[in-house]
């Protein structure tokens, strides 16, 4: 597939585009015929002579005068003719019938010509025909390429005619060209226009989140719909990075090394929006992001990194945290023009290798895999928040970005997923909301309540940013709908104004807490106080139609071990009759009327249901019922 190929079809709706011709919407079926006329058989210098002459005529007078002066012309002929014949009889000869039948005849063909001539100007765009060589010079249409290719439900931009220049208009400098816009058919519609979400399904005994529809558009579209320039950042243009060779631990401002231990001061500098800014934005100390940073990556894999410009798709696993999940339903073109990246640590990267057997891990499926060394944090949970809140720094010159958490499985085309929900709606980032929780303070409790992180760290946040002016959420925010996000996706276009919210949201959770659901809010509200720039919050149903979400690594394997204990594997099969068993074996002891004993650590496999007593157990058809239900 190819930027040309692409801008000859729209998708799959199979209409045809029109193709510019010097500015001119013009549609193929519409393209003027190639005219070829003989050339007149003179003398090279007669031709050279009437190439001088005529085309000058033609230049500062236009067609009809000069049909009306070669009539004139003519029939001042005729007249001289008529009266040197009749010597000096003219004036009573100017009523001749031969004179009359003349001008008549002359008159006509003098009319024709100028009346062709004016159709066949009107019939063409424009034209470069010389008046001697009588051949239309036909330059093809140029295709426009894939950045210049409107869609056909974008409504095309009008192209303009100055209305004072018709067939009439002189000019002394310039040719006089006339151009008639083609007239652009009606911009189909949307395909997903009168898509509308469903309701609910009625079913009370499924109250959890779950997926709901979304509509897509098909790849080859979403990939034309890709802006051909990047987005405007509302006031901040430029956006540069701390970096200092010699940092002084300071722990008294909060943070870590990693982060440049911003002070207070610093903190709320950076929610004053200017021009031109430097914050902090981690990798703070290095030659450049991943070299002697904290977050270090091969020299190798950096400059891989580098050369992705247009969409990285990408995800970390670090601590054997989870297990890789593998992208499905992807297209050739993503595959071929997207980068997926997957960092892990030294840890996770031997796991790796030992579960599934792969010796070279650089590529695991689709993942491109980078492993990361001398890691900045020792909780696993904060390593990951580097390349989710920072990977416009990892990746310098990449121009959209989809991040997903390890434990989910990318299930649709990122080319549909940021059309979807960055270029449909005119939107620079996206994230999704909580299913249930939209308010800080009740996002706070929960994770309390879950043992998410340590309690008092939570309360010394929730509090600082009370002081800062938090209040609960209210409908007063509106059109702001929440303020806890699901942050496991997030969709951005790197720009400066989106580079720098992930930048103070990183700054928030390497001073406080690594639950970045409690600081997304106060990041977001001062930036949006300031500039007109917002954020698409979309629902938490719409995320898992594109992702598949798994359970963490250790929650898998207790499932397994709890599976095994419930449910054990099936005794071996072996040929040997009961009778013929070893000694002290069950079969022989109920032989012998000795009673059965439990083996230890063996696990009753009744149902409560079947121990409960009841009329039903004398009942010989409940009897026969329960016992067939167990077989």
């Amino acid at each position: 597939m190819t930027g040309g190929s692409l801008g000859l079809r729209s998708g799959s709706y199979g209409s045809l585009q029109p193709q510019l011709q010097n500015g001119v919407a013009v549609f193929p079926t519409q393209l003027p015929p190639i005219l070829v006329r003989k050339t007149s058989r003179m003398s090279l210098s007669g031709s050279r002579e009437k190439e001088r002459i005529l085309p000058r005529i033609f230049k500062f007078a236009g067609r009809r005068k000069v049909g009306m002066l070669l009539l004139l012309v003519a029939s001042a002929a005729v007249l001289s003719f008529v009266s040197v014949v009749s010597k000096g009889l003219a004036f009573l000869l100017c009523f001749h019938p031969v004179y009359i039948f003349w001008s008549c005849i002359t008159s006509l063909i003098l009319i024709s010509f100028v009346s062709i001539s004016d159709e066949d100007a009107s019939a063409r765009p424009e034209s470069h025909m010389g008046f001697t060589d009588h051949v239309w010079k036909f330059v093809n249409p140029v295709r426009p390429s894939r950045n210049d290719f409107s869609p056909p439900f974008i409504p095309a931009k009008e192209t303009m005619v100055d209305s004072n220049s018709n067939t009439n208009h002189e000019s002394a400098t310039t040719h006089n060209v006339t151009q008639l816009s083609v007239p652009i058919l009606p911009p189909m519609p949307h395909p997903c226009e009168s898509f509308s979400l469903p309701p609910p399904p009625a079913d009370k005994k499924r109250t959890g989140p779950r997926p709901c529809p979304v509509c897509y558009v098909p790849v080859e579209q979403a990939v034309l719909l890709m802006p051909p320039s990047p987005s405007a950042s509302p006031f901040l243009k430029n956006l540069s990075y701390f970096s200092e060779d010699n940092l002084i631990a300071s722990e008294s401002n909060g943070g870590s090394v990693f982060g440049g231990y911003p002070s207070l001061l610093q903190r709320n500098e950076s929610f004053n929006i200017k021009e031109s800014m430097m914050v902090h934005c981690g990798f703070a100390k290095g030659k450049k992001p991943g070299q002697e940073t904290g977050f270090d990556i091969n020299e190798t894999d950096l400059l891989e990194m580098e050369e992705c410009h247009d969409v990285v798709v990408a995800s970390a696993i670090f601590g054997k945290y989870d297990v890789m999940q593998q992208p499905k339903n992807i297209s050739e073109y993503a595959k071929r023009d997207a980068c997926f990246y997957m960092f892990v640590d030294e840890e996770t990267e031997l796991y790796i290798k030992n579960s599934s057997g792969w010796v070279d891990t650089k590529r695991v499926g689709l993942w491109r895999v980078v492993v990361v060394r001398n890691l900045p944090y020792v909780d696993a949970r904060r390593n990951g928040k580097v390349p989710k809140l920072l990977l416009h720094r990892l990746f310098p010159n990449a121009r959209f970005s989809l991040w997903i958490d390890g434990k989910l499985e990318l299930v649709v085309d990122p080319y549909q997923v940021l059309e979807r929900f960055l270029w449909r709606k005119n939107s620079t980032f996206a994230i999704s909301k909580h299913y249930r929780r939209f308010d800080v303070f009740v996002e706070a409790e929960a994770n309390k309540a879950a043992g998410k992180y340590d309690n008092a760290s939570i309360d010394y946040q929730i509090e600082f940013y009370k002081k800062e002016g938090l209040t609960p959420y209210s409908l007063s925010k509106l059109p702001i709908t929440s303020d806890v996000p699901e942050g496991c996706v997030i969709i951005k276009e790197h720009i400066p104004i989106t580079n720098l919210f992930t930048c103070l949201w990183f700054n928030e959770v390497d001073r406080f807490t690594s639950r970045d659901q409690i600081s997304f809010s106060t990041v977001r509200d001062r930036i949006m106080s300031q500039v007109n720039w917002t954020i698409n919050m979309f629902m938490d149903c719409e995320r898992r139609n594109f992702v598949v979400q798994e359970y963490h690594r250790d929650l898998l394997e207790q499932r397994k071990a709890l599976a095994s204990l419930i449910y054990p594997p099936p005794p071996v099969v072996t040929n040997e009759s009961p009778g013929e068993s070893l000694p002290g074996t069950a079969p022989q002891r109920l032989a012998r009327g000795a009673p059965s004993k439990k083996l230890p650590g063996k696990i009753s496999m009744r149902r409560g249901r079947d121990k409960r007593s009841g009329s039903r157990r004398h009942h010989p058809r409940a009897a026969a019922g329960r016992d067939n239900s167990s077989i």
